[in-house]
């Protein structure tokens, strides 16, 4: 029997088992109130439909690195083509906005109603309703939206704001702009065809008088650009420009959640330029763990040791650290970390 055949058949036998046909042709009967509840399992925007439950950040977070991390990575931030549930806040005006839970999705319950329905990948449904408010928390906790210690609970469950809840809107084109809809031209549209201006690019080598190309350097930005270049110069003499290499390569370990350099944004962690002689969690803009925002507070600086520490054990360094990375193993590879953050000192 050919798929379709069997799909026409199976569409047959769902009509037929209908209370309508069930009557008037004797066959099937009408599913039970507990039968229909078993598929009724969908979670409104109001939290209505939410099972009893709970579960905590950090709960979630085992249950996370066990059920999801294998697609989604540790802290959320996406393996290979899997889809990044962290990070974004701010890129939906970008020509290649983030698309995440924390930056896109409007409604919470669609979150819960995902993870419940379909989550994890392949074993869809197996997940207890804790477990599920435990992943989800979690994820609110990687895209900075609660707290260390928040509880997710049909009754915690409107306390949280998304921040892309008032990003859509009700369709209404068909309507509010039926006075622009016209029959397109498709052919003889127009009599003639002419080029009217053209576009000089800034720095075209064919066209020296463009208004827009840069000016000369004058001599006084020569020496200013000569003295950038020396304290560049005398920064690199004070490091070891090997363990520097060795660093960057350990560092791409780090790139999934945090950037260093010029153009450096915020991701998962905060950018680390500069981090060498700064208090911690000295980064405007970004949300850190109650603890570490405490540390900083009290005078605890970036210093050798202490990044080092951190590199190590981060959760014994910072109790409670939003980082879930587990540390690096080897002291060569904490060195050449140090070393390479270190080249990002001003």
């Amino acid at each position: 029997m050919s798929k379709y055949l069997k799909l026409t058949v199976a569409a047959l036998a769902l009509a037929a088992a209908s209370p309508a046909a069930a009557e008037k042709l004797g066959l099937g009967r009408a599913a039970t109130e507990a039968e229909v509840a078993a598929w009724d399992i969908d979670i409104h925007p109001d939290g209505s439909g939410l099972p009893a439950g709970s579960g905590d950040v950090w709960t979630g977070e085992e249950v996370f690195a066990e059920k999801c991390g294998v697609c989604h990575g540790d802290f959320a931030e996406g393996v290979g083509n899997w889809p990044k549930l962290a990070g974004g806040a701010g890129t939906l005006d970008h020509k290649d906005p983030l698309k995440t839970v924390g930056s896109y999705w409007p409604y919470l319950s669609t979150t819960w109603d995902y993870v419940n329905r379909s989550m994890p990948f392949g074993a869809a449904q197996t997940l207890s309703p804790d477990e599920v408010y435990a992943i989800v928390a979690y994820i609110l906790f990687s895209n900075d939206l609660v707290d260390d210690d928040f509880v997710l609970s049909k009754e915690t469950f409107m306390d949280v704001e998304m921040p892309n809840a008032g990003g859509f809107i009700i369709d209404d084109r068909r309507t509010s702009e039926a006075h622009f809809v016209r029959e397109p031209c498709m052919s003889d549209c127009k009599d003639s065809v002419a080029i009217t201006k053209t576009v000089v690019f800034k720095g075209d080598p064919n066209s020296p008088d463009d208004p827009d190309a840069a000016p000369a350097t004058t001599e006084a930005a020569e020496v200013e650009e000569a003295a950038v270049e020396a304290e560049a110069v005398v920064q690199e003499a004070a490091l070891d420009p090997e363990l520097v290499k060795d660093g960057e390569k350990v560092f791409k370990k780090c790139k999934a959640c945090h950037q260093v350099g010029e153009g450096a944004k915020n991701k998962t962690g905060p950018v680390l330029n500069g981090v060498f002689g700064a208090p911690l969690g000295h980064i405007e803009g970004f949300k850190y763990s109650k603890t570490m925002a405490e540390m900083g507070e009290s005078g605890v600086v970036w210093d050798e040791a202490n990044m080092a520490a951190f590199l190590t054990k981060p959760k014994e360094f910072v109790k409670k650290t939003k980082m879930s990375f587990a540390g690096l193993k080897k002291d060569s590879e904490i060195a050449a970390v140090v070393e390479y953050l270190k080249s990002f000192s001003n």
